[in-house]
């Protein structure tokens, strides 16, 4: 499944990605966690063991014989037999020739040359492209996949990716400098919560890399045993399920976690400046005021939603909704009001202005969105009054909320399964990315919908009406390209098969002709 998106603007992205060298620091820490892994291993299997043993041993299955109970002499016969064709498979050939290196090769001189042109070459990066940050998991192994999109051909291609070590919760963009790149004026990079305590910021700038550039939380076992998830002032326990980033203060990172906490963390030194305890469940969501760099918002289990200046804290504005909050957002069109979407399948409006003594008012009004729950959410960055929901219905749902009475434009299945993720691309005006629990994303051009091009017109079309849909794009694969390959040449085939066919026909009728002709 894909559990998170978030898209790079055009432009951020470096041209050339470097690739990482791994230097002796991280080849010592490599063989410190493998020795880690194998000692635990060896613990697992020695324990395992002795369970055997203890089996094994009882009188009362001795008469089974379980130790040899799946051999046999004709499994080992044929084993002796295949070890001595195998002694024997290339004494048949004759000159052989090897070379110590593929430059001594006459047949491969200029080829590694040649690939490694080609290969810097597909991993370059353009200015008009933008880049999809998504978080994947499938068997049971996490990671981030690294995306490339291309508008002028829609194109939707995995550049890179990096493993992850636990499953993905939230993912964030920023573009702060830190780690190897630290203080430079500008970044490309990703932050990202999983179920451990702990968030990883990834350079998506760079190749190959096998450690995140910075991790914010402790790494003490010992410290976090201790804690039993219990909230602590320095770190998060437990997972880490929301992210926000300051884009007027690029510094601060905001996180939300199942320990009930909000933490501020400041990226310059990659520690915990703040830490709010204001939820009594786990806190699902978390965001920055888009212009009030001080002000978050955020929403939990406890079904509350609480609006508070960083600065000051104590002084929280709480509102009660009707069921566990899934996610929370400020309207960037207006500043006073916000969107909160439950696990129930509603959409509530509040606007901060009618709190008052800390309690805030009732909704400006209540959307029931979807039957299921409401996973995803998303508001137009440029074009007010277009919100977005998606649910575990699979449906992704357009709605029209200006003037505070809202009102569906179009609901559609986009082949995600459950929708877990949607987010508005930065640079084009009516491009939504979504994906869900089938593992698949696409991305749909909202702005060729004629329901979407009718209610919010010439605000949704970057130039003439479009004479039909476009089809929603989505990741092309190498087994894509297969795929194409065989339909061309089946295309082909079959082409041919029908001009032969046409021809024999042809011929058919020429010789019906004749003898019609004879006879006359």
């Amino acid at each position: 499944m894909i559990s998170a998106l978030a898209w790079v603007r055009k432009g951020v992205a470096a041209e050339r990605p470097t690739r990482h060298e791994m230097t002796e620091e991280e080849y010592a820490r490599l063989q410190s966690e493998a020795a880690a892994e194998i000692d635990d291993a060896k613990r697992e299997l020695k324990e395992k063991s002795m369970v055997d043993s203890e089996i094994l041993n009882d009188p009362a299955l001795k008469d089974f014989d379980l130790e040899h109970y799946d051999s046999s002499d004709d499994e080992a016969d044929a084993e002796a037999a295949e070890a001595a064709d195998g002694a024997h498979i290339f004494s048949n050939i004759k000159g052989l020739s090897f070379y110590n290196d593929d430059e001594e090769d006459p047949h491969l001189v200029g080829n590694g040359q040649d690939a490694d042109e080609d290969e810097a070459e597909e991993e370059r990066v353009f200015a008009t492209d933008n880049m999809l940050v998504m978080a994947k998991t499938e068997d049971d192994i996490s990671n981030i996949e690294v995306c490339v999109f291309e508008s002028e051909s829609d194109s939707l291609f995995v550049h890179h990716d990096f493993m992850l070590p636990a499953f993905p919760l939230a993912v964030e963009w920023l573009d702060f400098g830190v780690g190897r790149k630290a203080g430079q004026a500008r970044g490309n990079y990703v932050a990202v919560g999983t179920f451990e305590p702990r968030i990883e910021i990834w350079d998506l700038d760079t190749l190959d890399a096998a450690y995140p550039d910075l991790v914010l939380g402790t790494a003490d076992k010992k410290a976090l045993r201790r804690a039993r998830g219990q909230p602590h002032a320095d770190f998060h326990t437990d997972a880490v399920m929301g992210l926000s980033w300051n884009g007027n203060a690029r510094n601060l990172l905001a996180s939300s976690s199942a320990d009930t906490t909000v933490k501020l963390w400041d990226l310059a030194h990659g520690t915990c400046v703040q830490s709010y305890a204001h939820h009594k469940d786990k806190v699902q969501a978390v965001q920055w005021h888009p212009s009030e760099a001080a002000v978050l918002l955020t929403g939990a289990y406890d079904k509350r939603v609480a609006a508070f200046d960083s600065r000051a804290p104590q002084a929280v504005s709480r509102w009660k909704v009707d069921a566990d909050v899934e996610s929370v957002l400020w309207d960037p069109h207006s500043a006073h009001h916000f969107y909160v979407a439950t696990e129930s399948g509603a959409v509530r409006c509040f606007d901060v202005r009618q709190a008052k003594d800390g309690k805030g008012g009732a909704p400006v009004f209540t959307l029931v969105a979807h039957d299921e729950a409401v996973s995803a959410m998303a508001l137009h960055p440029r074009v007010p009054g277009v919100l977005v929901t998606g649910s575990a219905d699979e449906t992704l749902k357009v709605w029209d909320v200006r003037d505070h009475r809202p009102k569906m434009v179009v609901s559609r299945n986009v082949d995600v399964g459950s929708v877990f993720a949607a987010r508005f691309c930065p640079d084009e005006p009516m491009l939504l990315a979504a994906a869900g629990s089938s593992g698949e994303s696409r991305i749909w051009d909202m702005s060729t919908s004629a329901p979407v091009r009718a209610v919010f017109g010439g605000a949704v079309a970057a130039g003439a009406a479009a004479a039909a849909e476009k089809p929603l794009v989505r990741v092309q694969h190498d087994e894509d390209e297969d795929d194409d390959h065989d339909n061309t040449h089946a295309a082909v085939i079959a082409e041919l098969r029908g001009t032969a066919a046409n021809a024999a026909a042809a011929a058919a009728s020429g010789e019906d002709s004749d003898a019609s002709m004879a006879s006359d």
